[in-house]
């Protein structure tokens, strides 16, 4: 769910902005696990752009600070939040821990980086959500941890039918400021891609591992 339609057309339209999303249906790209994809999403780029990861940082702030109260710990999961979700932190003055995939092989061999006590509330802050099985696997380490989450907030999702599924499986909410279906419409307004495009861009988020160009 996104936090509003405002919200998420003002998300997409900065992320097309910088590039930080790529849509290319002719040259699709080649995900890590071998899928053909008609977009590249990566939220880092947004960190080089002081008023953007303002708007992005400030958004998910003021979701924490209307629902929440102020004793709890912002997460960011390793390595796409960690900057969006320290400045999360930062806006809130509230402490801030990172979650690896994995926990190191070496020294005190943590996969939680900071301070988190038992009980502790967590809010878990992830850049982009796919299929949900990495944002997750954050979610299971802290509770491993004893950490209460409160839930995730995420700067995109592409909406798969695997992550909601997995997201509820596992009982946690999650919230986004943008999704895929608004990125489209945005995409479209600005003439970055024909109907055409957009219709074989959502067939591919029906069936991503089979789609073809």
């Amino acid at each position: 769910m996104v936090f509003s339609q405002k919200i998420a057309q003002q998300t997409a339209e900065s992320l097309l902005q910088i590039n930080a999303i790529k849509l290319n249906p002719k040259n699709p790209f080649t995900w890590a696990s071998g899928w053909q994809s008609p977009i590249y999403c990566d939220n880092r780029v947004a960190l080089s752009h002081h008023d953007i990861r303002t708007y992005l940082s400030t958004t998910l702030a003021e979701e924490i600070e209307r629902n929440f109260d102020t004793n709890i710990v912002i997460a960011g999961v390793a390595t796409g939040a960690i900057g969006i979700g320290m400045l999360v932190a930062q806006t809130l003055g509230l402490p801030f821990i990172y979650v690896r995939p994995e926990p190191k092989k070496h020294g005190r061999k943590n996969q939680i980086e900071g301070h988190l006590e038992p009980n502790q509330k967590v809010m878990v802050i992830e850049d982009l959500i796919s299929t949900g099985k990495s944002s997750l696997n954050a979610v299971k380490a802290i509770q491993e941890a004893q950490g209460n989450i409160l839930g995730m907030l995420a700067l995109f999702t592409y909406g798969f039918p695997q992550a909601s599924t997995a997201f509820e499986e596992a009982q946690v909410t999650l919230k986004t400021l943008c999704d895929y279906q608004h990125l489209l419409g945005v995409a479209l307004q600005q003439d970055k891609i024909t109907e055409t495009e957009a219709e074989n861009l959502r067939e591919w988020r029906q069936d991503p591992a089979n789609w073809t160009p």
